[in-house]
């Protein structure tokens, strides 16, 4: 029974990713243990993965290096006894914890001088590997092995049981309408944020046709989910910041269709397998692409995209205020039919 130690990413849609590469490990090894070290925000989404076997939480703030903290929290997982670790992060600081915790195999891709703590290090093709989830693969076979042409997308655990305890929570009853998820908000900056008036016209149009229409979000986006209520006439469930990442993914699986900006719960949502309208601003599919069958990716083709900025550099935001509701409404008519 081999032991894996998994250095975790700390964002939501990167975990989500990540699944992947825990499902390849199973397949190869059916009896190893998967043992998931990451950020206590993402731990809700290992708990809805069955390929992990055990999560430590990292009580690091992001960004911070706390040298003690990791070299005390290597030098107890070494009573775990692992016999191989997987880093995806690409900073130093990542691997510190697996050479501290001695574990024999240390893998991860040459950033940052981490030669010096692994001794698996593989030196990255981008054109090879230009998906993220690619990257994370890879790093679950031999150096000399090609990536699979199949592998299997994440899958989200969500039962009737955890949805029923997410709805009465929130003292919501059974649904008897269809429900459109939308997912405004953005983690990263302002640049991934598709309109919040162009949002509501599509909740609108989805409300008239006898739709139920739920809002999803941190507290941070609140703002954001407040204009599209004050737009609707407030017609619509806000769920932002009102549920934590654990009833978001049951709300979102109880969810009909959904439309994301690109950010985590454009993952989560694809990881539920729901159908799925991902609208590309600042960003590109190319690398980070929702992976799920039911999608339907829309973005402009503007010389300046993407730009991956936080806020659009040339203040003009065309490549979010030139994509219409229309399309949307239309991408989610053709994911029905």
């Amino acid at each position: 029974m081999k032991k894996i130690l998994i250095i975790g990413p700390a964002w939501v849609g990167d975990m989500v990713m990540a699944q992947s590469l825990f499902k390849l490990l199973k397949v190869r090894q059916p009896d190893s243990q998967l043992h998931v070290a990451a950020p206590p925000w993402t731990l809700p989404l290992l708990s809805r993965m069955p390929e992990v076997s055990e999560t430590t939480a990292l009580p690091f703030v992001h960004g911070q290096l706390n040298l003690k903290g990791r070299y005390q929290l290597g030098k107890k997982m070494r009573e775990a006894q692992f016999e191989q670790a997987l880093v995806l992060p690409n900073s130093f600081k990542s691997a510190l914890i697996p050479w501290w915790a001695n574990i024999p195999q240390r893998t991860g891709w040459s950033r940052e001088l981490r030669f010096l703590l692994m001794n698996d290090v593989r030196h990255l093709d981008e054109k090879a590997y230009p998906l993220m989830v690619q990257r994370y693969l890879a790093l679950g076979l031999s150096p000399q092995e090609k990536l699979p042409l199949d592998f299997a997308y994440p899958e989200l655990m969500s039962t009737l049981e955890t949805q029923a305890t997410a709805l009465k929570k929130l003292n919501l009853t059974q649904l008897s309408t269809p429900v459109l998820a939308l997912c405004p908000g953005a983690e990263f900056g302002p640049s991934k944020r598709w309109p919040e008036h162009y949002y509501a016209e599509v909740a609108r149009t989805k409300l008239a046709q006898g739709w139920q229409v739920w809002l999803f979000g941190s507290a941070k986006d609140k703002v954001v989910t407040e204009r599209i209520m004050e737009l609707t006439g407030k017609a619509c469930l806000d769920l932002a910041g009102r549920t934590s990442l654990d009833q978001a993914i049951d709300f979102l699986a109880l969810a009909n269709a959904v439309v994301s900006n690109d950010s985590g719960l454009m993952h989560v949502a694809a990881a539920l397998k729901k159908p799925l309208v991902a609208i590309y601003g600042s960003t590109s599919p190319d690398f980070t692409p929702p992976l799920a069958k039911q999608v339907s990716i829309l973005k402009l083709d503007l010389p300046c995209q993407p730009c991956f900025k936080r806020e659009c550099p040339l203040k003009h935001h065309q490549c979010m205020l030139d994509l219409q509701p229309t399309r949307v409404l239309k991408a989610l008519e053709e994911l029905s039919t």
